[in-house]
């Protein structure tokens, strides 16, 4: 499609005067923006964070990068930015402006650039602009401060929180530690005799009673042996001792050799076991036999000494046997004390552990939650001697001399693209909606016909002068009636500036 350049230029030579006209306001009111709009001037500062020069667990919890961004955050608050613009007056027209609107232009004006990364220097750039220097190198330094302060305030708290969690815990740990142990205390105190810890002890106890019990057994048959020997000797020779001759005094003898054992027994067991009173009934027994036998006896029954050493022998023997029976007696009641005691030793066993293993735990997680706490100890004594990762200022604010802004020439080339772009863009949109015949071309297009001839507008010299004048009137009018209009509203009405920012924020840009 071949581009028609004599028709677009007649077409743009007809809009000139309107396109002219936009393009004319924008650049006014750009180019009285570049030059109206107030100077400003800005301050900054620059942190890093400086590693710890004594390293504790308890201080790591957040990196660099995240203490910055976290920093930043705390910072820009809207109670610490409306407060900062009241102190000290940040905006002219402070007293028509709500706090929204404080707030939105501390932020605008307020630029904080974070840098760092792994393996780099983690720092802040903290600037402000402001209507004066002495303004933005204040409000500055009001950041800084508040940084700082925040900064300290947040590692102490930080440390104390954890100090006092980690107390808290290991308190409750020791109580728990405490009524564990109370429990297993109690548990074995219960089970004094079914422990494990006595079980082999217990065991070998048990054995030893069972082979005492048969040895007592054996013990017990033998002697209801040697009583049945001796009955069976006295009824076949009369006599208890086949060497022993009608002369000796049997009774005698055996109550010295009784005397002699219970004075031995004595010096062992007490006067109430079972032995010492047996023996002592014996020798009763044998003083009464051998008082019986005196001269002054006046008993008519004669009973020969034979007779009374084989009553007092058996006597021996059945004392003997009720002994074993007794001793019997007693060492099955503890087999089977011992035996009940065996058999609750496993359950026990399981009880205990669980116990201990239950207080292990708890010992464990003490000792942890200690160590811990003795990290946190020496974590706040870094922090409180200024030895811990803090915010470190490596450039501090001045007070700017030089305005920083604005970038008139960007604010004027800006005026003047707009008032460019608005006019081609005009143009455009009314060749667009612009659907009326102009050129054969068109008849062409639209009726896919195609005519034979076409005849143009054949114009007299008259209305070309005529045309051209209008033209060239309404150029002139352009040229010399905007600029004043804009000259004459930003003196006497509002300074275009001002209606630009307001413009803006109608637009909400």
């Amino acid at each position: 499609m071949n581009f028609d350049f004599r028709f677009y230029f007649a077409l743009f030579a007809r809009r000139l005067p309107i396109m002219l006209t936009i393009f004319l306001v924008c650049s006014g009111f750009g180019i009285s923006v570049a030059i109206n709009a107030a100077p400003t001037y800005s301050s900054s500062a620059r942190l890093l964070i400086e590693e710890a020069q004594i390293e504790v667990g308890a201080t790591n919890g957040v990196n660099a990068d995240q203490e910055l961004r976290l920093t930043r955050e705390r910072l820009l608050t809207r109670a610490n930015l409306v407060d900062i613009a009241n102190e000290f007056g940040v905006f002219e027209n402070m007293r028509d402006m709500s706090p929204d609107e404080v707030f939105e232009e501390m932020l605008e004006n307020t630029d904080i650039i974070l840098r760092g990364g792994r393996n780099q220097v983690a720092l802040m750039t903290i600037s402000f602009e402001a209507r004066t220097g002495r303004i933005a190198a204040n409000v500055v330094n009001e950041y800084l401060t508040i940084v700082q302060d925040d900064s300290t305030a947040s590692n102490s708290q930080q440390i104390e929180d954890t100090l006092a969690f980690y107390q808290r815990e290991a308190d409750r740990l020791s109580g728990d530690l405490e009524l564990q142990s109370a429990r297993i205390v109690a548990f074995k105190a219960e089970n004094a005799g079914a422990l494990p810890d006595d079980a082999d002890f217990r065991q070998n106890r048990q054995a030893q009673m069972i082979e005492r019990l048969e040895r007592i057994a054996r013990e017990r048959a033998a002697t209801e042996n040697r009583r049945a020997d001796f009955v069976r000797l006295f009824e076949a020779t009369g006599q208890i001792d086949q060497n022993e001759q009608p002369r000796l005094s049997p009774q005698q003898a055996q109550l010295a050799q009784l005397e002699l054992e219970l004075q031995n027994a004595r010096s062992v067991y007490s006067d109430t076991n079972p032995r010492v009173v047996l023996l002592n009934n014996q020798v009763e027994r044998l003083r009464q036999a051998v008082a019986a036998q005196a001269p002054t006896d006046t008993d008519d029954t004669f009973r020969s000494p034979q007779v009374a050493m084989l009553e007092i022998q058996l006597a021996e023997f059945q004392d003997n046997i009720d002994l074993l029976d007794a001793e019997t007696i007693e060492l099955q009641a503890g087999i089977d004390q011992l035996d009940r005691s065996l058999r609750a030793t496993a359950a026990n066993a399981i009880a205990l552990a669980g116990l201990q293993r239950d207080f292990e735990n708890l010992q464990q997680r003490y000792n942890a939650a200690n160590a811990q706490l003795d990290q946190a100890r020496l974590a706040q004594e870094v922090v409180v001697a200024n030895q811990g990762q803090k915010l470190a200022i490596i450039e501090s604010p001045n007070v700017p001399q030089d305005p920083s802004g604005p970038n008139r020439l960007r604010i004027a080339a800006v005026g003047i693209g707009l008032g460019l772009a608005l006019a081609a863009g005009l143009f455009a949109l009314l060749e667009i909606m612009n659907r009326s015949i102009r050129r054969p071309q068109e008849i062409e297009s639209r009726f896919n016909i195609t005519p034979i001839v076409s005849i143009p507008y054949m114009e007299s010299k008259g209305q070309r002068r005529t045309r051209l004048g209008v033209l060239a009137i309404a150029l002139l009018f352009v040229l010399i009636g905007v600029p004043l209009a804009l000259w004459y509203i930003d003196t006497n009405y509002q300074p275009l500036d001002i209606i630009v920012a307001k413009l803006i924020n109608r637009l909400g840009l």
